[in-house]
């Protein structure tokens, strides 16, 4: 029987040709930075020499004049007359790492000012997204003239308005799309504002607060170091948003992780340890999958506060309490998660049970899980008895493994709250405003967002929704894999390795380059241990390391001799002492199946018996013809 080799698991999208510009191709060279690394910038927009400048250039210089903030006046003026009076401020930070670390650095900026704080972080099942008339409540009870919100606020029309009948003052620092009719605030602090001058409209929530901190302390002695010492908190709520990691987020990122490598504080050094994570290798990978989720975990099956308490602990001993306390949250968080999860995918018809669980409640029995959009669909839609703390979580995984939008949902009494997830190419702000008549409230971004409607309007939302996604989803169902270059095995090298380093810090929007690897033959291929896979590539007389993490099934449909093409990311490994590289290998496919793929060895092929006869065309010019 002949065997067949295992296909593409996800749908190969390689880039278009480029041809770089001479005058950048040659900036590029001054900068040290090889031909491939500088079309994988220009594919990303770096495409001038200035851009290109700025992009390897400082981190400081990539920062915007704080200036620029609409209503940045009069924010400053309403802080000037509250450290003038004396008054009581409350910050209301979103429960989320974005919020809670925007809403840290303003209680610190706050604190510097000589005013008297109040930190509030709202419940995330009892209050909800959006500044809550719980909060405004408690303000008025404790004294607070002011509120200034954090990551939130832009649609509380209501809630400034119940504020502002109970004499206090509100201000809004948000990134969040905006409404039509804005909160009636004395400063609404979005870039995202129609009549907004500041440069870079991409900011996280934390990213705002940081740059009203930098506003706020602009007048001190040491304001530029003060200021600056809070982007290691901006950093993580810039991360953990999955904002892009370009413009004024990425020098954010490459500040704030110059703190976390040299001297974090003591709450985030605390977080560090329970995810074991040294100083020297902090990335902004330690950041989506150390420590933000362990700050997320506080609001989703704890109290979210004690994340806020642990970013403003000043001692050691306080922060690895409350580091504790989050350890044990977010261990909890795990294990609701799997089983979670596992009922998700049942209910979709993508593997577990067969049939959903069902409960015993006063309205007899009902299914604890009520699903739509099945393996075909274009949409995953699901409701389930879950914690509102995990279901943008749920949300998440079934995008991701499914290539396909995700509507994941709890019902709380005849209310269901959900959240949304896809992978950005359907906007889900946009779909969502197309639906909102059905909503009680709703918001987010083109990645992520979240509502609220009524249990009778569920199956109203299913049908439109699934009508909007099916206007948008690709004929391939597979999920897309982005390759920024596609090149001959032999091509591949440290130098290149260390050329891709420089586009570092990674991220949403500045991805990890994926370079298409082709014509691999297969040396060895073992199971390891966790479900992974490890392989031993050969290149012509060379071979070269690959680690397929969570790809088991690699192990059994490949074999030795196999002729194969990967997507992968350069990484590098030490051994013995010896430093390797290794391919991270995300995909893998038969040699040559995709077009793009055999039209470059072809291509490659064809130029490199040209040279042998000629002796005189590089190798690497042969290369889609002198194109990256």
């Amino acid at each position: 029987m002949t065997r067949v080799m295992t296909a593409a698991r996800h749908r190969w999208v390689f880039p278009d040709p480029i041809r770089l510009d001479p005058v950048f191709a040659a900036a590029a060279g001054e900068q040290g930075l090889g031909r491939f690394a500088a079309a994988v910038a220009a594919r990303r927009g770096i495409a001038d020499p200035q851009a290109l400048a700025a992009f390897l250039g400082t981190a400081g210089g990539g920062l915007n004049d704080p200036h620029l903030l609409p209503d940045a006046d009069a924010l400053v003026a309403r802080i000037v007359q509250a450290q003038t009076r004396a008054e009581r401020v409350m910050v209301f930070g979103d429960f989320d790492a974005d919020g809670l670390t925007g809403l840290a650095q303003l209680v610190l900026v706050f604190r510097r000012l000589g005013l008297d704080v109040v930190p509030y972080v709202p419940s995330r099942v009892d209050e909800g997204h959006g500044l809550s008339l719980g909060a405004v409540e408690a303000a008025a009870a404790g004294g607070v003239s002011l509120i200034v919100t954090v990551d939130t606020g832009s649609t509380s029309v209501a809630e400034v308005a119940a504020a502002g009948a109970r004499g206090i003052d509100v201000i809004i620092t948000d990134h969040h799309h905006l409404p039509e009719v804005l909160p009636a605030a004395v400063a609404v602090v979005n870039p995202h504002r129609a009549d907004s001058a500041y440069p870079d409209a991409g900011l996280s929530g934390s990213g705002v607060a940081f740059t009203v901190g930098r506003l706020l302390l602009g007048d001190l002695a040491d304001a530029e170091a003060e200021a600056l010492a809070l982007a290691d908190l901006a950093a993580i709520g810039t991360v953990a948003d999955v904002v892009p990691i370009m413009g004024e987020n990425r020098a954010i990122a490459r500040l704030g992780l110059a703190i976390l490598r040299a001297a974090p504080r003591p709450g985030i050094a605390a977080l560090l340890a329970r995810a074991s994570a040294g100083k020297g290798r902090i990335d902004l990978e330690t950041i989506s999958f150390g420590i933000a989720p362990r700050l997320n975990a506080a609001s989703r099956v704890g109290e979210a506060m004690d994340a806020a308490r642990l970013l403003l602990a000043d001692t050691a001993d306080e922060a690895d309490t409350l580091a504790a306390t989050l350890e044990a949250a977010n261990a909890t968080r795990r294990d609701l998660m799997k089983t979670a999860i596992a009922e998700a995918r049942a209910a979709l018809g993508l593997g577990g049970p067969v049939e959903p669980a069902f409960a015993e409640s006063d309205r007899g029995d009902v299914p604890l899980v009520i699903a739509a959009g099945g393996p075909g669909a274009a949409a995953s839609l699901v409701i389930g008895p879950w914690s509102p703390g995990i279901v943008g979580l749920i949300a998440g995984r079934l995008a991701e493994e499914t290539g396909r939008p995700a509507v994941v949902g709890t019902l709380l009494g005849d209310t269901v709250r959900c959240s949304c997830r896809s992978d950005g190419r359907m906007d889900l702000a946009d779909a969502l405003g197309a639906c909102s008549d059905l909503f009680l409230r709703h918001g987010g971004h083109a990645a992520a967002a979240g509502f609220e409607l009524r249990r009778d309007q569920w199956e109203a939302f299913v049908e439109r929704f699934l009508a909007l996604a099916t206007a948008w989803a690709p004929e391939d169902p597979r999920p897309p894999l982005h390759v920024d270059l596609a090149l001959p095995a032999e091509l591949v090298d440290y130098a290149l390795y260390h050329d891709l380093q420089r586009l570092q810090p990674c991220g949403a929007g500045n991805p990890e380059p994926l370079v298409a690897v082709l014509g691999l033959t297969v040396a060895r291929v073992r199971a390891a241990k966790g479900g992974h896979t490890q392989l031993v590539l050969r290149r012509g007389l060379e071979v070269i390391d690959g680690i397929a993490f969570g790809r088991a099934d690699l192990a059994v449909d490949l074999a030795e001799g196999d002729r194969i093409d990967v997507v992968a990311r350069l990484s590098s490994r030490v051994f013995g002492g010896v430093e390797n590289l290794q391919l991270e290998v995300r995909d893998v496919a038969p040699c040559g199946t995709h077009p793009r793929a055999a039209a470059v060895l072809a291509h490659v092929a064809d130029r490199a018996e040209r040279r042998a006869a000629a002796n005189l065309v590089p190798l690497e010019a042969a290369v889609e013809g002198g194109r990256a």
